[in-house]
């Protein structure tokens, strides 16, 4: 029997709602202030993020000779066709005042000898142009300085170990959302809301590899689709080359920056592979790099990541965070190269949103991995994602700043809620498993067509909301991988090997049309529905 979600029980704050606490909500949150807000995290602060596992640092054209509009051009020839180049030039433009956002609430970025801000290079940048703090830290010193700010300002409420399973409407616009205690069975609870802001993270948990923690498992995309909002992109998963294989669930990774460092890319028999490959070899667009890996694997030989030579004994004190990895797993990386494979590690794809972070549903704005800007086209360009985190963070911040919002309901009728069955743990790895073979670096036609019809079935028997949510968001990344019939960017079809000029457009679908193709497909696998090239639903 159904349990009724207590509408009250966690009362009002302003009714702007912010789920996720990673760089995203946290700084839409301060952005906000002192307006009251509450920002709903699964995880406590600083440890169910994606940002603070980020290792790379952010891009911003702050170093001499540097510029925007160089910034701008690397991300959209890196974006295999698709960049909305306004979008990223915007993005590029935006890098330096959010950067000094940041060193004001106490990120301390890496300086040089004369006390400007450092910067490295990474792959597929044409400057060195990457904040770093101590080399591989950066994310982890931003949530830091971001959380105490946060816990520090009195206009934001906190509520931690909660889940937001279900985004609720009313008269076509957003009002409440449907939340979980985490940890443990529960009933659901409801909370009022004039306006959401979604910065749930990405998808990278939906894969058996990945190296995002457990809560990027696209919860937050899976309800923006379930209550009607337009999704761009959903096929286009970046997987990173070099997540050390260790055993361990999330993969650790091995940041990009040791290769802009030197650190070359080896297999079992010593020999390099990438510069047969691509004319930057280890600096080529991590699609290219992930899928030379992956071949190395696939074949047998192994891949490995030999820093050997352009670090050795500077390993550790450069880049402590991957060095303290290797070594938990008996790895000394200062003169053994570090086993590595492609791990499940952003999603371009998302809640497609405007550039005030509005997405087509009234009331719902969405920011970070979740969202789906139009910047980072088919590929993402390294460390672009916590500038686009931020920068849409603030723009959102903005925009809520000079609106009238609409109340908060007062009551709402739950009879659209979700069963409360019980997660199955099997399940869900069973999801992951599929995810990996079917949808995952290398894709064809047949396997994706499995995969759709598995997960249509998954989300059709799902005891729970969680794991509904799950095959709901693996539904529409392999739907749209499937209607996609060329390889571009991160998304690669073994069967259609070549990009296709035609198809070189953004997605945008919902889930209404996701369930469509499944469905076609249950009874006719000839079947493959194209997308349409314009949105169903203008953003608002």
């Amino acid at each position: 029997m159904r349990n009724t979600p207590d509408f009250a029980s966690l009362g009002r704050h302003g009714d702007i709602v912010i789920v996720g606490g990673g760089l995203a909500g946290l700084f839409c949150a301060l952005n906000l202030a002192p307006r009251p807000v509450t920002v709903i995290s699964a995880a406590p602060l600083g440890e169910g993020a994606s940002t603070a596992w980020a290792q790379g640092g952010i891009a911003a054209a702050v170093g001499e000779g540097d510029s925007a509009e160089s910034h701008a051009a690397d991300t959209i020839a890196v974006g295999a066709g698709i960049v909305d180049e306004a979008v990223a030039l915007g993005l590029a433009r935006e890098a330096a005042p959010r950067i000094h956002d940041l060193l004001e609430y106490g990120v301390p970025f890496d300086r040089d000898l004369e006390g400007r801000l450092a910067v490295a290079r990474e792959a597929a940048h044409s400057a060195r142009r990457i904040v770093h703090v101590r080399g591989d830290m950066a994310g982890q010193a931003i949530i830091t300085a971001l959380t105490q700010a946060v816990r520090a300002t009195p206009s934001i409420r906190v509520l931690e170990g909660w889940s937001a399973e279900a985004l609720l409407t009313d008269g076509g616009a957003v009002s409440c959302l449907q939340l979980r205690k985490v940890g443990a069975p529960s009933a659901p609870v409801l909370i009022a809301a004039s306006a959401v802001v979604l910065a749930t993270g990405g998808i990278g948990h939906l894969y058996a590899v990945t190296t995002n923690p457990a809560e990027a498992s696209g919860q937050g995309l899976a309800i923006a689709a379930r209550a009607g909002a337009l999704i761009a992109d959903p096929e286009f998963v970046q997987f990173h080359p070099t997540a050390i294989m260790v055993g361990r669930d999330p993969a650790p990774l091995a940041t990009e920056a040791l290769r802009g460092e030197g650190a070359t890319l080896i297999n079992g028999a010593g020999e390099r592979f990438m510069p047969a490959l691509h004319p930057l070899a280890e600096l080529a667009p991590r699609d290219i790099v992930a899928r030379g890996v992956f071949a190395e694997v696939a074949a047998g030989r192994g891949a490995f990541l030999d820093a050997t030579q352009a670090l050795g004994a500077k390993f550790a004190q450069e880049f402590p965070t991957v060095y303290q990895s290797c070594v938990a797993a008996g790895i000394d990386p200062a003169t053994q190269p570090i086993p590595i494979a492609p791990a499940a590690h952003y999603h371009m794809g998302g809640i497609a949103v405007d550039q005030h972070g509005r997405s087509s549903l009234h009331g719902l704005w969405a920011a970070g991995e979740v969202s789906s800007t139009g910047a980072h086209g088919a590929n993402r360009l390294a460390s672009n994602s916590l500038l686009e985190a931020v920068v849409y963070a603030a723009r959102i911040a903005e925009d809520l700043a000079g609106r009238e919002l609409r109340a908060a309901p007062a009551s709402f009728d739950c009879a659209q809620l979700a069963s409360d069955g019980a997660h199955d743990p099997a399940q869900e790895q069973g999801l992951r498993m599929l995810m990996s073979a079917k949808v995952g670096v290398i894709r064809e036609r047949s396997g994706l067509i499995d995969a759709v019809r598995a997960l249509a079935a998954l989300e059709r028997d799902a005891a729970s909301p969680a794991l509904a949510n799950r095959a709901i968001a693996a539904l529409l990344v392999a739907t749209a991988a499937l209607a996609r019939t060329e390889s571009r960017g991160a998304h690669y079809r073994s069967d259609y090997p070549a990009e296709d000029p035609a198809q070189a457009k953004r997605t945008l679908t919902t889930l209404a049309e996701a369930r469509g193709r499944a469905a076609a497909l249950m009874t006719d696998s000839a079947v493959i529905l194209p997308f349409p090239s314009q949105p169903q639903t203008a953003l608002v």
